[in-house]
């Protein structure tokens, strides 16, 4: 046989592994989605294989630029910065929408207080309302839990909750959204905020209002009747020059099955 066809041969199966390979990197709050997402498509699919892993939104951007992972997860649109670095290394994102997310700002469950304003939130977490009697609570110090500064959630809620202002200096930063839900639920004075389908009974979730009269629990009712305030899309960013690549399991998460996979994951279908 001709050298030449071994060498097709070898060209074509390296490839159909480019192809049907891929990794998925980024935003927790995008994690369990995705992997849900990622398992149907395998199972429709078994030449395919899809790895998904967490980390926050700026990791999974970083490792797009790194050309470390095909897609990018985000809780947040990419910063104008992150852009800034994509086009010095010639490389142009391409941003899909797969879902929306409400974000729930969570308490221990012992804590009487079941509702708050945007800025009543805004002054806790920034540590100028620093008990819960100050807001109708018990006599116990308040405990803030966000996320780290890499966290798409920590961006979003300092932009949506706090009108950009900067969070308090003291504020317990945590590397998930589930060491938040740990910490809240073993701290009878803590308060934080984690995605929609991270609920747990381990912590109770709050009614909120930006206009200081109508509050709305966090719920996909709620927040698919733009009732609830706190929402957000959620985003994939993939380098254009890979689209071949990445545009089917993108095709797939967008179609009517994936949005019914993120619809019982506990997210808003984008359709």
């Amino acid at each position: 046989m001709k050298a030449s066809y071994w060498v097709f041969l070898l060209i074509g199966a390296c490839n159909a592994i480019n192809v049907n390979a891929q990794k998925i990197k980024g935003s927790d709050t995008v994690l369990p989605l995705s992997q849900q997402a990622a398992e149907n498509f395998m199972n429709k699919n078994p030449q395919a294989r899809v790895t998904v892993t967490g980390g926050g939104s700026g990791v999974g951007i970083s490792a797009l630029l790194d050309n470390t992972t095909d897609i990018a997860m985000a809780s947040r649109a990419i910063k104008f910065s992150e852009k800034i670095k994509l086009k010095k290394a010639k490389q142009d994102a391409e941003e899909v929408i797969i879902a929306y997310d409400a974000l729930a700002v969570v308490v221990h469950p012992s804590n009487p207080v079941r509702k708050l304003t945007r800025q009543q939130l805004e002054l806790i977490f920034r540590g100028k309302i620093t008990n819960w009697k100050q807001v109708g609570g018990d006599d116990r110090k308040i405990v803030v839990y966000s996320r780290e500064t890499s966290s798409g959630t920590y961006e979003f809620f300092k932009e949506s909750v706090l009108k950009n202002k900067n969070y308090m200096s003291h504020s317990l930063s945590m590397p998930a959204t589930g060491a938040i839900i740990q910490s809240v639920s073993q701290t009878k004075g803590a308060i934080g905020y984690v995605g929609l389908a991270y609920l747990s009974p381990r912590v109770k979730a709050i009614a909120v209002s930006y206009d200081g009269t109508h509050y709305a629990m966090p719920s996909v009712e709620n927040a698919t009747k733009k009732l609830y305030p706190i929402v957000r899309p959620l985003f994939y960013y993939y380098n254009k020059q890979n689209k071949q690549l990445v545009n089917a399991f993108i095709q797939y998460i967008l179609s009517d099955e994936g949005q019914e996979i993120i619809k019982k994951s506990g997210y808003i279908p984008v359709h």
